[in-house]
């Protein structure tokens, strides 16, 4: 178990989910209260509870499990979480609450992705949260833990069921993947790298940006990323995550009357090129290999989200 201490009692949780420092949950505790932002995979469990301990929480202290929005290695272990935290709501945006009430539609498609056996190993058995334990966002409202006020603020363009968490007494925002991932091998002089997650199905880069536009209109002075953990420095990485956005959807028109192969070739290799080119002004110098074994899933993930969202635009 790897747990890293930030300022005003904030704890990332590291999931273990593909590979070390790839996928975190955050803990706050507020007067004893505590509340956990994302809890990774049905794997990942054991984890966040023996973090709790260590942090002197008990399970009963637990007040709030907030999803930012229902992918799985976000999700995918809220069923069993909730189980072991007896007196917690899971907080969810309205479009994915239903899924999380009653997962079956979103493990067919995913057992469908994957096949069962790569299923099992990355995700473990998922189960529903109780209806009465959930608790369905609204845009601007404020969840309270022990009088500390989070914000909530819908944020879609990575899902329409995105929603992120402005804590009002750290001016942290916990954004999922609205804010990008931000991976430490790419740190650089203590300054970090981020950069869009485009991945299917519901990629819209107008809606993107303005989603990270209003998280700015917040004036947070840090962003706590599911990938991976705190960034500061934000009014830089915005600008530099708006540009990438802009720059993905252009290159992704351009293929638009491309065979369906030669397209994902060319966009594929067009991420590729836009991302090292932001790594290299970001300073980077990590060889080429090891930048490309690091960004290998995203390269993948984000060509299929951008191919999605043009094969929509065309309808």
């Amino acid at each position: 178990m790897s747990i890293i201490h930030y300022e005003h009692a904030i704890h990332a949780v590291d999931n273990h989910y593909l590979r070390p420092n790839f996928d975190a949950s955050h803990i706050i505790i507020e007067q004893g209260r505590a509340a956990i932002v994302d809890c990774g995979t049905s794997h990942s469990v054991p984890r966040i509870l023996s973090a709790l301990e260590a942090l002197g929480v008990a399970r009963e202290a637990v007040d709030w499990l907030l999803i930012t929005h229902v992918h799985l290695d976000h999700a995918g272990g809220a069923g069993q979480l909730m189980q072991a935290l007896p007196n917690a709501r899971a907080v969810l945006h309205p479009r994915g609450a239903p899924h999380m009430i009653d997962p079956a539609k979103l493990i067919a498609a995913s057992r469908a992705v994957y096949g069962d056996a790569v299923y099992e190993k990355l995700y473990g058995e998922i189960l529903p949260i109780d209806a009465a334990r959930v608790h369905a966002t609204s845009e601007g409202e404020n969840i309270a833990l022990a009088g500390r006020n989070f914000q909530v603020l819908h944020t879609p363009g990575h899902a329409m069921h995105h929603h992120v968490f402005f804590d009002e007494q750290s001016r942290g925002v916990f954004t999922g993947d609205t804010f990008g991932l931000s991976y430490r091998e790419f740190d650089v002089d203590g300054r970090a790298f981020a950069f869009p997650t485009t991945t299917p199905t519901q990629f819209d880069p107008d809606q993107l940006i303005d989603s990270i536009q209003r998280i700015m209109g917040l004036e947070p002075v840090a962003a706590y990323l599911t990938h991976y953990g705190r960034i500061t420095d934000l009014s830089r990485i915005a600008e530099s995550l708006i540009r990438m956005i802009n720059d993905f959807a252009h290159l992704a028109r351009e293929q638009s009357g491309q065979p369906d192969g030669e397209a994902r070739r060319l966009v594929r290799e067009g991420i590729h090129d836009v991302l090292r080119g932001e790594l290299a002004r970001h300073g980077c110098t990590l060889p080429e290999a090891v930048v490309d074994e690091v960004l290998e899933l995203d390269l993948d993930l984000n060509t299929d989200g951008l191919l999605a969202w043009l094969a929509r635009a065309r309808t």
